[in-house]
């Protein structure tokens, strides 16, 4: 999966790839030549004392040195491009197929590791690209032009070559096997840890309520032990590896020294010659070690790209037809025709057998107990998931033939919890209509008795608002979200249990406020309160996902059972009548 990643993300940025090698290979042709400049001035110039020699060659080596030094400057800028624009590009493609998820791709990942994957993960990746194109071409040039200009030198020496890069590959290659499972589980443990973190920033207030800081602290204290210790079992393993190298090295330097001093005290090799074998023989050493940092890089890596792969390979659940169905603009008709849904690996099915039309104009109630099937059912109207059996239409046409976003265009959807986005009042509402006027929105706010309190607001329509709506209260988001439905202006509007957190008085206001404001709107409403429902044009009760009574509030009293005991658990006579 990683090179399958490298090779999709690299090759629309071949020009800066090919810039990259350009210069890498500018860079080492300049690192094996000063050696030999090195060799020529100690053997042709200190030893014979031609200072002409030493001032000429020694000219040369500068201009080779800061040709070098130029050619790494240039690679390393290229290359820093190359692996910013990969990682952009990738975390891009992993937003948007995140974003594309239904709520089965979401829960299958889990909301954690789909932000681990699209950060940590990523940048892994990126780190690995931005280092290949660092030694890419450096490393396997100083290895292979090291042993060529190194056998030219001293052919006699060359055996030390043969022991000393064996012995260094053997050992990082027993190292990188090591790592490779103690990355797997790294990236599992910081899941773990982001998801622990997550839920008690989300819960802050319940943790409190219930006086549970400190199990939640050592929760999340072992969760974060557990990073630590499979992260110190990863970083003892690398830190082993470059000792390992160093090792090598200086071993391979002192039996140079050994073995070329008799050969210099017998005149068969000159001290200039000697000492370019040796720094040839430590720049291949050198380009063993800098793929080491590739090697030690590739296992994370590539753990990495597999996870990463693995969302863009998940194809969403919910998709766009081949070809959409062509919908006129319609009146927001919704019918449900047999609808049966069973949720991924699950033995039972949430919703059996649904049939009901939502007409234009109406008002929808669907009432039941805790874990009835409300919120699935009005999720497959704005097709957040697709039905299982049967079908969802919509003026007529089935919901999996239309065009999503023209289908989403005609829903007006107001989830059971209200979520703000870190802005202002204004820019939550324009989630509704970017293009809204400030009267429009004053409007929206008025008919969701909102506008009193957004006015007190210190800046009214630019007060800001936190992340999730944290500093504003229940009741004030739930109706700062029906008012950003509001201004949208759908065909349908869907309520999820949106006035749970509203007084009764502020209850009745709303609804009477919809249906003077909106007559001709399809309204969908899922409550918990029958006050909220009573006077809907009918109402569907739901007991474990079945239908079990449809019709008015009266009509239901006298023929539904369930629906009697629900109003008996919450309306006394006189309020039921």
């Amino acid at each position: 999966m990683l090179g399958k990643i490298l090779v999709r993300y690299l090759a629309p940025a071949w020009p800066l790839l090919v810039l990259v090698v350009v210069f890498q290979l500018g860079q080492s042709i300049a690192s094996l030549a000063l050696p030999t400049l090195n060799a020529d001035i100690i053997d042709n110039g200190v030893i014979t004392g031609d200072i002409d020699y030493i001032w000429s060659t020694g000219a040369v080596m500068l201009g080779v040195s800061l040709l070098q030094v130029i050619c790494s400057l240039i690679a390393v800028y290229f290359g820093s491009r190359l692996a910013m624009g990969m990682g952009k590009s990738l975390r891009g493609d992993l937003f948007h197929r995140v974003v594309a998820f239904s709520q089965r791709e979401v829960g299958q990942f889990g909301a954690p590791s789909l932000i681990t994957r699209n950060t940590n993960d990523v940048q892994q990746v990126q780190m690995l690209v931005q280092m290949s194109a660092t030694v890419m071409v450096s490393a396997p040039m100083l290895a292979i032009g090291g042993i060529i200009m190194a056998v030219r030198q001293d052919a006699g020496l060359s055996w030390l070559m043969l022991v000393a890069i064996p012995v260094l590959l053997i050992a990082v290659a027993l190292i990188v096997v090591r790592m490779v499972p103690a990355f797997t589980r790294m990236q599992a443990r910081i899941d773990r840890l982001n998801q622990i973190l997550r839920e008690q920033l989300t819960g802050i207030r319940v943790i409190r309520a219930f006086v549970r800081e400190r199990e939640e602290r050592e929760r999340f204290g072992g969760a974060s032990a557990d990073v630590m210790e499979t992260a110190l079992r990863a970083g003892n393993l690398m830190a082993l590896m470059f000792p390992v190298v160093m090792l090598v090295m200086n071993l391979s330097s002192a039996a140079v020294i050994w073995f070329g001093a008799d050969q210099v005290q017998n005149h068969g090799v000159q001290i200039g010659t000697l000492f370019a074998f040796l720094n040839y023989l430590m720049q291949i050493l050198m380009g063993v070690m800098m793929a080491t940092f590739m090697f030690v890089m590739i296992p994370r890596a590539a753990v990495c790209a597999d996870r990463i792969g693995a969302v863009l390979e998940t194809e969403p659940s919910v998709e766009a037809p081949t070809e959409s169905a062509v919908v006129a603009r319609g009146n927001g008709r919704v019918e449900f025709d047999h609808v049966s849904f069973t949720y991924p690996g699950a033995d039972d099915a949430v919703l059996h057998d649904i049939t009901f039309t939502a007409e234009p104009g109406t008002t929808t109630a669907i009432i039941g107990s805790t874990g009835s099937g409300k919120t699935t059912l009005v999720g497959l109207v704005a097709r957040l998931f697709d039905v299982t059996d049967g079908v969802v239409r919509v003026d007529g046409v089935d919901v999996r033939r239309m065009d999503p976003d023209d289908l989403w265009a005609r829903v007006g959807l107001v989830p059971q919890r209200a979520f703000l986005f870190a802005g202002t009042v204004a820019s939550n509402l324009r989630y509704g209509d970017r293009d809204a006027s400030d009267d429009d929105l004053w409007r929206a706010l008025d008919l969701a008795q909102a506008k009193d309190f957004v006015e007190a607001l210190d800046g009214g329509l630019e007060a800001p608002i936190a992340q999730g709506g944290t500093n504003v209260s229940g009741g004030q988001r739930q109706r700062l979200a029906i008012a950003r439905a509001l201004v949208k202006q759908p065909e349908i509007y869907v309520f999820d249990d949106s006035f749970s957190a509203l007084d009764l008085k502020t209850d009745a206001a709303l609804r009477r406020a919809l249906d003077r404001n909106i007559p001709d709107a399809t309204r969908i409403v899922v409550a918990q309160r029958v006050s909220t429902i009573q006077h809907a044009d009918q109402i569907i009760v739901l007991d474990h996902g079945r239908m079990v009574g449809m019709g008015t509030h009266d009509a239901l009293l006298e023929t539904s059972e369930t629906y009697r005991e629900i109003v008996d658990s919450q309306l006394s006579a006189k309020e039921a009548a």
